[in-house]
């Protein structure tokens, strides 16, 4: 699809012929990603990690997507992606990159040594949009052609649009942005029915992206973007990264479920510095955050779970995260008993694999003519829409009955 003013009368991009085909993608095949919220820690990392990896200065680990049972879906090579992006903050890839290098989320030797590489895509980040700005028509506008013209000028075959952007806090559902058509009409009138995250979405869609949510902003997710994405036929998944305590949590809660063991309370405390943290101390941007962590358990087991989750900003924390979990059970004859663990991580290091399996994974997706949510790919998150199933190892098993489709099909 190419962006093209001359069918601006509907407001969408005019099409060209790059969409889904069958059988394995081309060996010469070019893809992008495109970060919204490039210059924070994720996107440094997994900036950092495409650089380190095509120079043969680090290892692979983390990397899902290099797994022999999601391989084999021939997926486009780490070496091959060119990254750009989007971010409203100032500085610079080095200097978000030196700052995690001094905190130990990156090895500071890498820096020094692809200084030249991270210059070059941060070249390519342009200017994003804030809540604040003027008509959403225009900003929708301005990113749409930001993301058509790095396709172009690189010869990408297709672009990954990632929102690794700052949790927003929980979005009005507005009626436009519920409606394709009424949306149109809103952003044509000046209105601003679209959270940020969504009208990065909506710009993706236009400009012919597939566009993976990484936040539990809401993204694509509100009905109008949905509709868009089917129309445009264009694959998106979301939302919001299983990193951590998340993580822990979906491969657990089987655990007492199989064994008919009843969980009375599933208490979760968590502290985190860093940029994330920051955010995350506005209440209104927790209740996104806590919404999501707090859903997995009581999809698993079935039934209610109480239990307090809370996360709390300790700027001494760094970019690092610690979550301390107590689970109350009762066994056979209601015997009470308790298990704890102690999750101490770096959601940067944690999270820059998965946002690279991610787009690797769309944008076969988008070679092979997805379209709509993908609810396969909910291994990855804590919202996995598109699905009802949270438990990781039912997760992983349709995650690698896809691969292995892809790879086979002709």
């Amino acid at each position: 699809m190419v962006y093209d003013d001359t069918s601006r009368g509907t407001g969408m991009p005019a099409r060209s012929d790059e969409g889904g085909s069958s059988g394995a993608p081309p060996a010469d095949e070019r893809v992008g990603v495109w970060f919204v919220g490039a210059r924070g820690s994720v996107a440094t990392t997994a900036t950092l990690g495409v650089l380190a990896i095509s120079g043969g200065l680090a290892s692979r680990t983390g990397l899902v997507s290099d797994l022999p049972k999601v391989a084999v879906a021939g997926l486009p090579p780490v070496e091959g992606l060119v990254l750009g992006g989007h971010d409203v903050a100032g500085g610079s890839l080095v200097e978000r990159a030196t700052a995690l290098g001094r905190s130990g989320v990156v090895p500071p030797h890498l820096v020094a040594a692809l200084q030249d590489g991270l210059l070059a895509v941060d070249a390519r980040i342009r200017p994003g949009v804030t809540a604040a700005d003027g008509p959403q028509r225009a900003g929708a506008d301005r990113l749409t052609a930001d993301l058509v013209a790095f396709r172009q000028e690189h010869g990408l075959d297709r672009v990954v649009v990632v929102d690794v952007s700052s949790t927003e806090p929980p979005a009005e559902r507005t009626a436009e942005a519920e409606d394709l058509e009424a949306l149109e009409r809103a952003l044509d009138g000046g209105g601003s029915p679209l959270a940020p995250s969504s009208l990065y979405a909506y710009a993706a869609f236009r400009a012919g992206c597939s566009f993976v949510a990484f936040t539990p902003s809401a993204g694509p997710t509100v009905g109008a973007l949905a509709e868009l994405a089917k129309r445009e036929e264009l694959p998106w998944a979301g939302r919001d990264g299983k990193t951590g305590e998340t993580l822990v949590k979906t491969a657990l809660a089987p655990m007492f479920a199989q064994r008919a063991l009843r969980v009375r309370s599933w208490s979760a405390f968590n502290i985190l510095g860093g940029g994330d943290g920051r955010t995350l101390a506005d209440p209104a941007a927790a209740a996104s955050k806590t919404a999501t962590k707090a859903m997995a358990v009581q999809s698993i087991v079935g039934y209610p779970v109480e239990g307090p989750v809370r996360i709390d900003y300790v700027a001494d924390m760094g970019d690092w995260k610690t979550a301390w979990d107590h689970v109350g059970f009762e066994g056979f004859l209601g015997t009470s008993m308790t298990l704890q663990f102690t999750w101490q991580g770096c959601d940067s290091a944690l999270a820059a694999p998965l946002v690279l399996d991610l787009a690797r994974l769309m944008a076969r997706a988008h070679q092979r003519g997805e379209s709509g949510v993908q609810g396969q790919l909910g291994f990855f998150f804590k919202e996995p829409v598109g699905s009802t199933e949270h438990a990781l190892g039912a997760q992983w098993s349709a995650l690698t009955r896809w691969c292995e489709a892809l790879g086979t099909s002709a």
